[in-house]
Order: C-alpha cells, then sequence, then structure tokens
C-alpha cells in the first residue's frame, strides 16, 4: 500500500483500518465450545449453572425454544415475543446469596410500537397465588434494567431494588456479551469486558417472607397469581446465548475478558521495526488500529506491516471487511486534500475438517464370576481416538500416512458421551462408573445417569482416552443379564465436528450355558476356555481386527469339530453293524422254523413266461406272512421295538439276507423231489 501527495507538503498523516467482522458469529470468530468448557479454559470459578443448555434428555426445558444453528455450531436462541421456558427448581438454589453474577451474549434490536413494553431475558417470581417478581433482568426503551428485590431481614428499610443502564450497545442489533456482578448492595455492569455504573438506582420495601414457591423462567415472567389462568407475560424479542447464573461468588475482570475475547483481529507484523516516530493505538477487540506519523514515507512502510491475525485451529470460512480511511494534516491555512477510504477485503478460507476415529475392541465377554467382583470391568481399555486431516499440497507428502494425503494432526476435544442402547440402566442392578481421581489434573468433568455417561471439558485426545479407559460397568445381578450394547461418540468445537459412532457389545456368559455346551459336543481343552479371562482379549480380540478370532484359533475350533465327526460316525456305525447282525439271526431263525413247519408245494410250468413264476412267489411269500403272523404271535411283541433307525436300514437287510434265503431255497428242493410237478 502506497500513498502518493504528488507532492503536496504534509505535517502530519493518521490511518485508521477497521476490520468489519459483525456477520461473523457473535460479532466475531470466537471459540465455540460450550459455555463451561469456556469457563474452564479462562479458570472461572466452578459452581456456574447454563440456563440456555443445548436440548438433551436432562436438559428438556430448551427443547421448545427456537435455536439458530447457522453460526458456526454457535448454540443460539432466538426470541420472537412468542417462546419462554421455566427452568426446573432444581437447577439453581430459590434463593440467592449477597453475591452472584449473572452473564449473557444479547443480540436485541429496538423494540416495536410507540410504547415499549418490558422485554424479560431472567426472571423469578412467584409460581401461585401472588405475582412478586423477587428477581430479573430485562430491557425496557433500550435500557438495560436489574430488580433484586430482597427478603425482610432484622433490618426494615429501604434497600436498592433497580438498576438501571442506558447504553447504545442494547439496541444496536449486534452481539455484546452482558455480565452482572451482585455485591449488594453494589451492582456493576460488564459489557464486552469494559464496566458501567448504573445511571439510576431506585429503592423499594423488602418482600415479606412466604411459603410460596418460585418459578425461575427464561424469554418471559410467568404469572401465577392474579390471573384466572397462569401465563408467561413480558416476552422477549431478540437473541440469547450462554445464559448463566453463579450463586456464591462473582467473577473477575481477567475471566471476563476472556469469556467474550475475539480469536480474530488486527495486529503489527515486526513491531520492534517500526519507526519510532509512528504512535499506534488498538482497541480492546483489536478490530481498530489508528496510526499516527509526521513523515509519509514511514507511514507508508508501517501501513504494510498492518497484518490480519486468527488464532482459531479451525476459523470461520468467509469475507472479513477492511475499511482504511486516511487524514493529512497540511502546512499553513490552505485547503488540505482529501484522500478517499478504501474498501478491501480478506478471504478466510475452509478449514481442512479433521476427521475424528475413535477404534477398538468392539465385542467384549465376560464370565458372571467377573461381572460380580467389585471393581467392575473395564469397558474401554483398548480406545484409541485419533484425528486425521485432508492435505492438498505437496509439502505432506512426507508426512502423509497413505492414499488422500492425511495426515493425522492434534487438537482438543470438548466432549465424549457414552449412551447406553436399548434399555436403560436399571440403577438398583447396574451402573457406569468413574472415579473422580480420573479427572485430576485435567479440565474435564463428568456426569452420569441411566441413559449413559457424559465426559465434557476442552482438553486434548489423550487425555480423553486416559479417562475413558477408567470407565467401569457394574451389575449386581448379572444372572438376568445377557449382553449390553454402549455407543461412545466424541466432539470437537460444540458438535462442529464429530466422531464415528463406536459401538461395543458386552456379553455375559452364563455357567449353565457351558454346561450344555459340553452335552452336544466334545469339550475342548483347558486353554481354550480362558479366552473370556481378561488377560485374554488382547491376543484374542486385537484392536485393529475389532474382535474378529485369529487364524490359529479359527483352526483349532475346525479340528475339533472335526474329531467330534468322526468319533460320532464311527459310533454310529458300530452300533448299524451291530443291529444288522442281530436281524440275521432272526430272519434266519425264522426262515428255518418255516422250512421245518409248513409242506411247501412249487409248481413251474416251463411253457409260461417269466412273469408267472414271479406271480407264484409273491403268492408263496404272502403265504409265509400270514403262517408267520399265525406262528410267531408271541416274538412280535419283541419286533414292535425296532427302531426308526432300523427300519431306515431296510434296504442295505436285504442286499445281505438275499444269499441266504437263495440257499434254504435249493435246499428245500433237495428235501421232496416228488412233490414237483412238471
Amino acid at each position: 500500500m502506497h500513498l502518493e501527495t504528488c507532492g503536496e507538503p504534509l505535517s502530519s498523516v493518521r490511518t485508521t483500518v477497521e476490520l468489519q467482522t459483525s456477520h461473523i458469529g457473535k460479532g466475531c470468530d470466537r471459540e465455540t465450545y460450550s459455555e463451561k468448557s469456556l469457563q474452564k479454559l479462562c479458570g472461572a470459578s466452578s459452581g456456574s449453572t447454563d440456563l440456555l443448555p443445548a436440548p438433551s434428555a436432562a436438559t428438556n426445558w430448551t427443547a421448545s425454544l427456537v435455536t439458530d444453528s447457522g453460526r458456526d455450531s454457535d448454540l443460539i436462541f432466538r426470541f420472537d415475543g412468542r417462546q419462554a421456558a421455566n427452568i426446573p427448581d432444581w437447577v439453581v438454589p430459590q434463593n440467592l446469596t449477597d453475591q452472584f453474577t449473572v452473564a449473557t451474549w444479547m443480540k436485541h434490536g429496538p423494540s416495536p410500537g410507540l410504547r415499549a413494553e418490558k422485554e424479560t431475558l431472567l426472571c423469578n417470581s412467584d409460581k401461585t397465588e401472588m405475582n412478586r417478581h423477587h428477581y430479573s433482568l430485562y430491557v425496557h426503551n433500550c435500557r438495560l434494567v436489574f430488580l433484586l428485590r430482597r427478603d425482610f431481614t432484622q433490618v426494615d428499610t429501604f434497600r436498592p431494588a433497580e438498576f438501571h443502564w442506558k447504553l447504545e450497545q442494547i439496541c444496536d442489533k449486534e452481539w455484546h456479551y452482558y455480565v452482572i456482578n451482585v455485591e449488594f448492595p453494589v451492582v456493576t455492569l460488564y459489557v464486552d469486558g469494559v464496566t458501567y455504573d448504573p445511571y439510576l438506582v431506585t429503592d423499594d420495601w423488602p418482600i415479606h417472607p412466604t411459603q410460596i414457591d418460585v418459578q425461575l423462567t427464561v424469554g418471559a415472567c410467568w404469572q401465577g397469581g392474579e390471573v384466572t389462568k397462569p401465563r408467561f407475560t413480558q416476552y422477549f424479542r431478540g437473541s440469547l446465548s450462554g445464559l448463566t447464573i453463579r450463586p456464591g461468588k462473582i467473577e473477575s475482570q481477567k475471566v471476563i475478558s476472556c469469556l467474550q475475547a475475539c480469536k480474530e483481529g488486527l495486529d503489527i507484523n515486526s513491531l520492534e521495526s517500526l519507526d519510532k516516530s509512528i504512535k499506534f493505538h488498538f482497541n480492546p477487540a483489536q478490530s481498530i488500529l489508528v496510526m499516527e506519523g509526521e513523515d509519509l514515507e514511514n507511514m507508508n512502510t508501517a501501513v504494510r506491516k498492518v497484518s490480519y491475525i486468527n488464532s482459531r485451529q479451525f476459523p470461520t470460512p468467509g469475507i472479513r471487511r477492511l475499511r482504511i480511511s486516511t487524514t493529512v494534516q497540511c502546512f499553513g491555512e490552505d485547503t488540505c486534500i482529501t484522500i478517499p477510504d478504501i474498501e478491501a477485503e480478506v478471504m478466510v478460507l475452509q478449514p481442512s475438517e479433521p476427521r475424528i476415529t475413535i477404534t477398538g475392541v468392539e465385542r467384549l465377554s465376560w464370565p458372571v464370576s467377573d461381572l460380580r467382583a467389585q471393581g467392575g470391568v473395564s469397558l474401554f481399555q483398548d480406545l484409541h481416538i485419533i484425528s486425521t486431516v485432508s492435505r492438498a499440497d505437496a509439502a505432506v507428502h512426507h508426512t502423509a500416512h497413505g492414499p488422500g494425503l492425511l495426515e493425522e494432526i492434534i487438537h482438543n476435544l470438548d466432549y465424549c458421551d457414552i449412551l447406553v442402547l436399548g434399555e436403560e440402566l436399571r440403577p438398583e442392578q447396574e451402573s457406569l462408573q468413574l472415579q473422580r481421581s480420573a479427572l485430576l489434573g485435567k479440565h474435564l468433568d463428568a456426569t452420569n445417569s441411566t441413559s449413559g455417561m457424559s465426559i465434557y471439558g476442552v482438553d486434548s485426545m489423550s487425555n480423553y482416552e486416559q479417562v475413558i479407559r477408567q470407565v467401569r460397568y457394574y451389575t449386581w445381578q448379572p444372572a438376568s443379564l445377557t449382553e449390553r450394547r454402549f455407543r461412545l461418540t466424541c466432539s470437537e468445537l460444540n458438535g462442529r465436528y464429530t466422531s464415528n459412532e463406536f459401538n461395543l457389545e458386552v456379553s455375559v456368559l452364563h455357567s449353565s450355558e457351558a454346561g450344555e455346551h459340553v452335552n452336544h459336543m466334545v469339550a475342548p481343552p483347558q486353554y481354550m476356555q480362558l479366552v473370556h479371562h481378561p488377560s485374554m482379549i488382547h491376543s484374542l480380540y486385537p484392536s485393529h481386527n475389532s474382535g474378529v478370532p485369529s487364524a490359529a484359533t479359527v483352526v483349532i475350533v475346525m479340528c475339533i469339530a472335526a474329531l467330534v465327526v468322526v468319533v460320532v460316525l464311527g459310533i454310529y456305525r458300530i452300533h448299524l453293524n451291530h443291529q444288522q447282525e442281530v436281524r440275521l439271526e432272526d430272519t434266519a431263525r425264522e426262515a428255518d422254523m418255516t422250512w421245518n413247519d409248513s409242506a411247501l408245494t412249487i409248481t413251474i410250468n416251463p411253457m409260461e413266461k417269466h412273469e408267472q413264476p414271479q406271480a407264484a412267489e409273491e403268492e408263496g411269500s404272502e403265504e409265509e406272512e400270514e403262517d408267520d403272523e399265525e406262528e410267531d404271535g408271541e416274538e412280535g411283541e419283541d419286533e414292535d421295538d425296532i427302531t426308526s433307525a432300523e427300519s431306515d436300514d431296510s434296504e442295505e437287510e436285504s442286499d445281505v439276507q438275499l444269499p441266504r434265503m437263495q440257499c434254504l431255497s435249493k435246499k428245500g428242493q433237495n428235501w421232496d423231489n416228488t412233490t414237483i410237478s412238471y
């Protein structure tokens, strides 16, 4: 950049560079972590409660509110004058102490209509019978008002009750961060890290103590008494995000500045090389830079050193507009030259999106004895979390880990959820547990319920790995359990980037089931029964195979199965031969008795065709069967016991008996040749 004045002498030059980022998120590129995570990052005091959390099973009071999801995963709630939410009684204490902090992001414009009504952000009022407001934060005619009515104590006097601030930021339709620190009777307001004292404080009588419960609401005020039907009133019109309340403690200015700090802004390159005659000044957000100097060439050099910075690892893509305005001071009283403003743009490209991958053993089997153990069982002992990005430049060829130029990167996570699939955990029988000592020295916290466990906080992937590996499953009645399924997912930047869904199946091995297997097959060797012992998990279910048995195990099982088949076939064959021998002996005995006790006459006509002797033989065999039935009535009972397996072998028996029957026929012919007629 170069400023040319065509030889006109100048006494001073003043240049202002303004970075316009009002269209990005909450006014600039800020971290989009959850409010709890940001407070931990900035070192805020513990005990803060998020009144506008993401809707979930445990925080369902925000489910009916309208969210704006198009702001780089920033959780923003839009109120159009018709939505409000009741905060459950268990979320915050009903009575606040003399010290507490209320903070929120707010974007608000002028109220419609000639007579503006109160627009309530936060309100604590009587739930029934009466309509007293105990404390509330509302906007009225572009003024921010905080109401605090205390209960009667020992002193019955007027006390400060309403605190008013009149600021341009309240109705400029831009995002601002508001923090109200209460050290009763002193109340201080911070707007974007800058303190403001109230221009008006009104006193009021304290409230008479009653047994009436109070209702905390967001987006309107609850009117429970003095009306025929309880309803909301004084609706808010605007956008809110990160509304929190911290009872018992106020926040420091350092933490407040950290919570609202921009991650992008203007800077000066090589500040040490800047000419000493150049004076410069940044605004607190570093979005405006003012530079002054007397020498034109030094000013040209200084302006060239102005740079745009963005410290986010994954910045919000899009255009950042710049406006450069310059004024000059000339010598004498002549009309000085006018320099037009310059509009410029900085294009922030789409960052390479990380791919968060969770790997580990996906199937575990535990015997009942291990599940009954006092320490429970470890679910994610072999868990690994990695993140990769795809690079398009050639410089990555040396560090890429495969096709597509994938490069492993290190970044933080902000939460990991362990969800119970199927039926929820039964509190009287089972639970997921994590020792508090596992969280020491880390920016992590955890919540637990029957539907699963959530571990949250901005911390490294390795710290998340260490904590999740220590999550254990306990059950006190494993006899009624066959399997449990869990799902693990992790997130970065409040859900902007999410991992794969890692599913884990846990099977319970019961001793009765093991006994049934022994009845139907040969019992495996002793070492095969150690498959489900924790020490064998690594060898039989390696993490890279996701629980698939090794080749050696498959070969052993196939050999045992083949051995079982051979043994069963051998036993079956011996049994079959034995049955055949018994039938042969019985048949021979029956045949001898038949030939000795009956007179058989066989008439052969050599002139007839071959079919007739066959018919005669069939007729004779029918007579034999009738005689056998009459003479062997007593033996019929024994023959009825022939099994189905023996009846199925009738074809093989006939093949064996046929030669013997032919010999008997020849013998019969030799007994009496005179009875044969030709």
